[in-house]
């Protein structure tokens, strides 16, 4: 049996302040910080004594979520370029004001981007599967995963068996500090435990 868990960043500057997330490298604020620090208890609570590996984004707020889960529970987090949000291009750095203003493409297919220097949600995907699959071919029995949204929703979709093309009928999308619990039972049959569990947070 594989139980992997993945978090969303928790409460980010920039979604308090207008400002483009993306590949931005945003700090969390004062109440990010608490609630991944409350996070961290709650795993600790449920993992304990358990072996865990622990992945996580390389963008500060990806990371600033993941230190105290690491801290609680005796590990390092291993950082992954691929757990990155989706690039926006030349928006990055940019209010979202900015952004609606100077789109170049409306995101109408997954084959869209909204700037000619970004990711479409396929290239995201294909950016994030050689991990995926990486993970699922881990002995690893404890896996958690901190990542951003949009990427999270591409994991979704992934560990449910959809196709990328599925976006545009279904988007499995979380809010900030969402948890998720899934485990793949040794019949290899992907069952989802708990999605976007906000209970962490309280």
């Amino acid at each position: 049996m594989k139980h992997i868990i993945t978090v969303q960043h928790t409460q980010s500057v920039h979604h308090t302040n207008g400002m483009v997330g993306s590949w931005t490298d945003w700090d969390l604020t004062e109440l990010g910080r608490s609630q991944a620090d409350r996070i961290a208890l709650k795993l600790k609570d449920e993992l304990a004594e358990k072996a865990v590996v622990l992945y996580c984004s390389d963008l500060k707020r990806a990371k600033q979520t993941a230190e105290p889960i690491a801290k609680s529970l005796g590990v390092t987090p291993i950082l992954r370029q691929e757990l990155r949000e989706r690039n926006l291009g030349r928006c990055c750095g940019q209010s979202v004001q900015w952004l609606r203003e100077n789109l170049e493409c409306p995101e109408k297919t997954v084959d869209d981007r909204l700037f000619s220097d970004g990711e479409s949600r396929r290239d995201a995907w294909n950016r994030l599967l050689p991990f995926y699959e990486e993970m699922m071919a881990s002995d690893a029995e404890t896996i958690i995963i901190v990542s951003h949204g949009d990427l999270l929703s591409l994991w979704n979709a992934m560990y449910l068996g959809l196709p990328v093309e599925s976006f545009y009928e279904v988007d499995i999308h979380g809010p900030a500090g969402g948890v998720s619990h899934m485990i793949v039972g040794d019949d290899g049959k992907h069952r989802i435990r708990h999605i976007n569990d906000m209970s962490y947070l309280a």
